[in-house]
């Protein structure tokens, strides 16, 4: 029997999922979670071999929490609507066993979660397409600059934090600007997010 625990902050959606998953002879939900903090909770104590996590809850996102689960021996499965590949690079990284949308057939899922058990990684199709045209073109400190411009800051509170001249600033976010292939600040942090580029 395959145990699973479910996190998914849309409570209807988790009550579907989970109803659908009971369903399958061969698996048994033995937990669900409304956050990322209490996945890695429920994970903690239920010891399952299946982790399904949505991206964006409160608390931690499922991102966050699949980065603390990789040291447990939980396989986690992303479910989400967000076919982003700065995301899904991150969930790589984190070490999930598979990446699915949630507008995928429900069928999917099930069998998605067999074939991760048997040691397989399951990633959307869309995605594989998306990681290899899209690579974040900025350096660590060009995302630097960009998290602090996001976050309100003007070009010499930049500067003071980097320990930065104020012209420096200005030739970094010229050339994000530029890399981006956009027109002004705000641009840049829009589409930086829809990427899901920030960490």
């Amino acid at each position: 029997m395959i145990s699973i625990v479910i996190a998914e902050d849309q409570g209807m959606l988790l009550g579907a999922l989970g109803s659908l998953l009971n369903l399958e002879e061969d698996m048994k939900v033995v937990g669900k979670a409304k956050d990322g903090e209490e996945a890695i909770a429920l994970v903690h104590d239920s010891k399952p071999d299946v982790c399904i996590m949505d991206i964006e809850m409160p608390k931690k996102s499922g991102l966050e929490a699949a980065e603390e689960l990789k040291s447990l021996g939980c396989k986690v499965i992303i479910l989400t609507t967000f076919a982003r590949s700065g995301y899904f690079q991150r969930a790589i990284k984190a070490g999930v066993s598979g990446y699915l949308l949630k507008d995928s057939p429900s069928e999917e899922l099930a069998n998605s979660i067999r074939k991760v058990m048997d040691g397989k990684r399951i990633y959307a199709p869309e995605l594989m397409d998306d990681v290899y045209r899209d690579e974040n073109p900025l350096t660590e400190r060009e995302v630097e600059v960009l998290e602090l411009v996001a976050e309100g800051k003007n070009t010499k509170e930049i500067a003071d934090e980097l320990r930065i001249k104020s012209g420096t600033v200005r030739n970094y976010i010229s050339t994000i600007l530029d890399k981006l292939e956009v027109t002004n600040r705000i641009e840049a942090i829009k589409q930086f997010k829809e990427k899901g580029w920030f960490k």
